[in-house]
């Protein structure tokens, strides 16, 4: 397996991703869908495969492909924004974590729910719901200083054309300082690494043919479609 390069929104560079660690249950209209209190407890975090197996770049003007994957019939979307990280550290302060941003991407964190949550019944880990090839598809990266105010963005998925998620970045229980600062406490970060921040309300599945277009305000849009 090889690096993944995911293009950058006005230079010819690629930035390399390092790991890939993602929020769970990050807004509360999510966390209550799924069955959970949404007070603000701690963030936790689980990961996927940092290669090109289950990473999918798609430059921006393309569409990428997501097969469907084997051995679930419930494949769900969940819209997010993602953080790519540029400045290494630990034990970060919310008021520093954003000069460790370098910027940001629309994402997709791909889900075998039904594995998922048979997984969760029995008190075991979520990689077979989570981490599988083709699972975390993102768009290119836009430099932080290109824009203004991720917190106000507003993040929306659609299906074919209909609109599926809607939200805006306001409305995580954890900011993106915050969930950059908790990371930063259980592991050291470090230039490449990709943090994506959770998904609003509305969650659903999808099947073979169907296209999926994720957009953050400022950002390039994500569109997929499944095969």
């Amino acid at each position: 397996m090889s690096v993944v390069g995911i293009p950058v929104v006005g230079s010819p560079d690629l930035f390399p991703v390092r790991r890939v660690y993602c929020v769970g249950r990050n807004y509360a209209a999510h966390a209550r869908e799924m069955g959970f209190d949404p007070d603000r407890e701690p963030p936790f975090f689980f990961s996927k495969p940092n290669d090109d197996a289950s990473i999918v770049s798609v430059p921006a003007g393309t569409t990428g492909t997501l097969p469907y994957p084997p051995l679930t019939q419930n494949y769900h979307y969940e819209a997010e924004l993602v953080v790519a990280i540029g400045k290494g550290g630990r034990d970060i302060a919310p008021g520093d974590a954003a000069a460790h941003v370098f910027g940001y991407a629309a994402g997709l964190d791909m889900t075998r729910r039904d594995l998922q949550i048979a997984a969760r019944e029995k008190g075991r880990p979520w990689e077979v719901g989570k981490a599988f090839d083709f699972s975390a598809p993102v768009g290119p990266i836009t430099p932080r200083a290109d824009v203004p105010d991720v917190n106000r963005a507003g993040i929306r998925l659609e299906v074919d054309g209909a609109v599926r998620q809607q939200a805006t970045v306001a409305h995580l229980i954890w900011s993106v300082d915050e969930v950059i600062a908790n990371l930063s406490t259980l592991f050291a970060l470090a230039p490449g690494d990709l943090v994506f921040t959770g998904t609003p309300e509305g969650v659903g599945a999808v099947v073979a043919g169907q296209a999926l277009t994720v957009a953050v305000d400022g950002l390039v849009p994500l569109s997929v479609r499944i095969a």
